[in-house]
């Protein structure tokens, strides 16, 4: 327990019955007032006893005129609370030194702690608290060091004094939830990660996280428990793992002799406790510092025999790895093996190669596996080494490779760490691949069109892919190929993927707009509704930047096929069909006349204005009938509808994006402008004054 604990709390408490004094010293109730005044000549009374702390550490206020103006029970209220207001002022002036002083210290403390100087650290956090003994961080980072120095219990104790300090503090419960996970006592850790999520329900991520590490924990225990006990009932099926790490352990043995031992290994580790008993006995470290094994793991030796030693390692890994997140968490600690994980991918010896896949995949598989490999592989290299065994496509290998990336490629702090991805030979490698379909599996093309995806979710990889030339060569090609051969899968995921990368403005696309355009054009042709879909998505994203292809696609109907579209059930198609509409009419007088054409009133487009609860659709609807309005004759033609109101109701509107209200009230002063009869229904409605308060938006 921390010292001087007891003038600690007094501290603390005089400070909530001043607080109150001076509370009940304004009650008009005259006897909460003389109660008041009795209970300051009490506190008085305490503040004069001598302190129980062998050294004096904190300075109290003892001018003579505190002294002796207080002396007095009959001290006026008024004299008391300037009295008390006085060395308040003089506490806060002590303080403000005091904290300067114990924050110069919290911060040496924290650069021993960055030095992994723990035990300097802990020495710089309790020399601040000596100066101020109420600093909540000074206690959570104290804490923290504790728990690097395996002192878990001043750790809890820290932590307990930083929610007096705190009550809410998450770094308190975040330290001493690990403290209690460093006795093993795992309930009370549950209960400190869980009061996180009470306090800040938003950390649920994070607490889950935790949690999972002490049931990691937990069953890690119980594991070795249950091993211990069956080891000692000296079964020969338990004894045997002991034993055959014993003989694995010696060294100068021929690549035979390994290659014996770590089969018969595999053959006597057949469940959890075999599994346990290899790590106990440190299989991990036998195999890691095993000169023979290790050559042949970093392929330092060509010899077949190597080879097949190599595919023994990896197999034994694989097998006591299964299932079990502690065995997992020791191989990513272990240098051979992270480096051997990832470099074994390029192996010429194919049986090698599919070894070391099937251990990632295990990886893969939880979360929990994940998160091990994502901290302690080189991610750049393992994404172009399992890009490479995609290219390559030997003996299937490359379906469990497409499946490892696809997997990897979901998780956040995957892409975060890959963010230069496009720098290095992984997209030269993809681009290789979308040249030849036609020489791949479908299934596997689908899968890596599909991890890219999930890569390009990040919007640092997105912009850099989105600005690749060579990208978008690709891009056109293998669409080209997927129209020749019908491909219709490949198709679907990649126009998903060119609808993601085409959101960006890049020179790179602006050069091929117009051959994206032309292809896309072709594809609406197409019987199936979810390649329409696709290729208007694409074009909705592709004419924006390039009035060239925007006059390309009129001249090829387009305004004809977008119109058809709006007339069909799917909410995606019609956003992507009404963006459409919106761009040609926004740069093509031909486009506004072969939309009106098709639709003297626009019907269909004021129908988007009233009832689709989709902003995009409505807003782009809004600024579609601005561009049209600038024809002759086309507001003159909407007189006596209802065209005035659906604006109106959409310029007032609620909406989220401000846009959708921008466009209404330009369509609206477009309207008027081509139709002044208009303003009669516009003022008839009030719509002036709506028109004046959307004038901040225009």
């Amino acid at each position: 327990m921390m010292e001087n604990s007891e003038d600690f709390e007094r501290f603390l408490n005089n400070v909530d019955r001043i607080g109150q004094i001076l509370e009940d010293f304004r009650s008009s109730d005259e006897r909460v007032q003389q109660k008041a005044t009795a209970e300051a000549d009490s506190l008085i009374a305490t503040l004069d006893e001598p302190c129980r702390t062998k050294v004096n550490k904190t300075t109290v206020n003892t001018k003579p005129l505190l002294q002796h103006s207080l002396s007095s029970h009959d001290e006026s209220q008024d004299n008391f609370m300037k009295i008390m207001e006085r060395d308040a002022e003089d506490r806060a002036f002590k303080r403000e030194a005091k904290l300067k002083e114990a924050t110069a210290l919290k911060n040496k403390g924290n650069a021993a702690y960055e030095k992994q100087e723990y035990e300097d650290a802990v020495k710089y956090y309790s020399d601040g608290l000596a100066v101020l003994k109420d600093m909540q961080p000074l206690y959570t980072n104290r804490a923290q060091a504790y728990i690097k120095l395996k002192r878990y219990k001043e750790a809890i104790c820290d932590c307990e004094w930083a929610l007096k300090c705190n009550e809410r503090c998450i770094k308190a419960y975040v330290h001493m939830g690990k403290a209690y996970l460093g006795l093993k006592k795992y309930n009370e850790a549950k209960s400190c990660f869980e009061k996180i999520q009470e306090i800040e329900p938003g950390r649920g991520k994070m607490v889950k996280e935790y949690l999972e590490l002490v049931d990691l924990e937990e069953n890690k225990d119980c594991q070795e428990r249950k091993a211990m006990e069956e080891l000692v009932k000296g079964e020969g099926k338990f004894t045997a793992v002991p034993q055959l790490l014993e003989r694995l352990s010696r060294v100068g043995r021929t690549p035979l002799y390994y290659c014996a031992g770590l089969e018969s290994l595999s053959r006597a580790v057949t469940d959890c406790t075999g599994q346990t008993l290899f790590r106990l006995n440190n299989g991990f470290s036998i195999i890691g510092s095993n000169g023979v094994l290790t050559r042949c793991l970093l392929q330092k030796t060509d010899d077949l025999l190597s080879k097949e030693l190599c595919i023994s390692v990896l197999n034994i890994w694989r097998i006591v790895c299964f299932k079990n997140d502690e065995n997992q968490k020791i191989l990513m600690k272990c240098p051979v093996a992270r480096r051997a994980l990832v470099q074994l991918l390029t192996s010429d010896h194919v049986e090698v190669v599919k070894e070391c896949l099937k251990l990632l995949r295990l990886y893969s598989e939880t979360s929990h596996g994940r998160r091990l490999v994502i901290d302690n592989l080189n991610l750049h290299l393992l994404a172009e080494n399992l890009m490479w065994c995609i290219s390559e496509s030997k003996e299937q290998q490359e379906i469990t490779a497409v499946c490892i990336l696809e997997t990897f490629a979901a998780e956040n702090r995957f892409r975060l760490k890959l963010r230069n991805l496009s720098n290095n030979s992984f997209f030269v490698a993809f681009k290789i691949i979308l040249g030849d379909i036609s020489r791949f599996n479908q299934n596997v093309l689908t899968l890596l069109i599909s991890a890219v995806g999930s890569l390009a979710a990040d919007e640092v990889i997105r912009q850099k892919l989105a600005q690749e030339e060579e990208c978008w060569e690709a891009f056109l090609t293998a669409t080209k190929q997927c129209v020749t051969s019908e491909n219709k899968s490949i198709l679907y995921h990649l126009l998903g993927l060119i609808i993601n990368l085409s959101s960006i403005t890049s020179s790179a696309m602006q050069e091929h707009a117009v051959s994206f355009c032309d292809c896309c054009v072709d594809l609406l042709k197409n019987a199936d509704g979810d390649i329409v879909t696709g290729a208007t998505g694409v074009l909705s994203n592709v004419l924006p930047q390039s009035s060239k292809a925007v006059q390309h696609a009129v001249q090829r109907k387009v305004i004809q096929t977008m119109c058809s579209l709006l007339k069909g059930e799917s909410q995606t198609a019609t956003k992507f069909a009404i963006k459409t509409l919106t761009v040609c009419t926004a740069v093509s007088d031909m486009a506004r006349q072969e939309l009106v054409k098709s639709d003297k009133k626009l019907s269909m487009l004021r129908q988007f204005l009233s009832s689709s609860c989709d902003e995009v659709i409505s807003g782009n609807a809004a600024l579609c009938l601005a561009h049209c309005f600038e024809l002759e004759g086309v507001a003159t033609h909407l007189l006596g509808t209802d065209i005035v109101l659906l604006l109106l109701r959409l310029a007032a509107g609620d909406a989220k994006k401000t846009a959708v209200q921008q466009n209404a009230a330009i369509a609206l002063s477009k309207l008027c402008q081509s139709e002044p009869r208009h303003i009669h229904k516009l003022r008839e409605l009030h719509g002036l004054e709506i028109l004046h308060s959307c004038a901040k938006l225009l």
